[in-house]
């Protein structure tokens, strides 16, 4: 019997493209599919119960070995949206910064813009489920994915983090991307990336097949102008001045 490749992939709206052609490809006799935030997903990565996944690239430095295998990724050449700094105040009030606990990746990334691009000090804190509750007066915080979509009308100040990235260094931004902790077959992942592109090229499709309650945001918009998927020459040289800088 061939073997299944177990692969773990993000739940946020922004992989449901890429999902979509996985799953409307013939390729998912071959797939154990694992969904999970993307903190998670990176752990298992680590751990070895998966053996590729869509995750966070601040895990890339803390793999034994770390093979970017796609063309795909989740990145962003402006704002991306579902990444962000919320506060009820301007920047320059900002004292404590709750950084959410589900990624690796934007913690880090909020924690280099704050002191290079925003010249700010302040006091980092590790943030717990309902932390958004807490944001409030001079304390902010990071939020990622759906959530952050959904907060985008809660907060008088969003500061957007690939957005902010692309002004300060000019390169765009690479927040996950498909990274597996062993070779894989060039002819699985030749099937693997054309179902990845099916998926972008029927979005359509993709966004009837999500629940009008789960969409908070213009879809449309969020996959062809906020996401940007293809794993291009320059998202990669972004994604290496990030790794340089953590």
């Amino acid at each position: 019997m061939e073997r299944k490749w177990r692969i773990g992939a993000v739940s946020y709206l922004n992989t449901r493209p890429l999902l979509f052609g996985l799953e409307q490809s013939g390729l998912m006799p071959q797939i154990e599919l694992v969904k999970d935030y993307p903190a998670k997903i990176a752990q298992d990565l680590m751990d070895g119960t998966i053996d590729m996944g869509l995750v966070p690239v601040a895990v890339i430095p803390l793999l034994k070995e770390a093979y970017l295998v796609s063309n795909y990724c989740i990145g962003a050449e402006r704002e991306v949206a579902s990444v962000c700094i919320f506060s009820q105040v301007p920047m320059e009030q900002i004292k404590k910064v709750y950084l959410d606990y589900q990624s690796r990746t934007s913690v880090q990334l909020a924690r280099i813009l704050l002191q290079q691009f925003w010249n700010k000090e302040v006091e980092f804190v590790k943030a717990e489920e309902g932390y958004i509750n807490q944001i409030a007066g001079s304390t902010a915080g990071v939020i990622i994915g759906d959530r952050a979509l959904a907060a985008r009308s809660q907060f008088a100040f969003i500061y957007d983090l690939a957005g902010a990235w692309v002004q300060h260094t000019g390169k765009p931004f690479v927040f996950a991307t498909w990274i597996a902790n062993k070779p894989i077959p060039n002819a699985f992942m030749e099937a693997f990336d054309k179902a990845n592109a099916f998926g972008l090229t029927h979005l359509n499709e993709v966004i009837a097949a999500i629940p009008t309650s789960e969409q908070v945001y213009d879809l449309h918009t969020y996959y062809t102008q906020n996401i940007s998927y293809v794993f291009t020459p320059e998202k990669k040289e972004g994604l290496n001045l990030f790794l340089e800088s953590l």
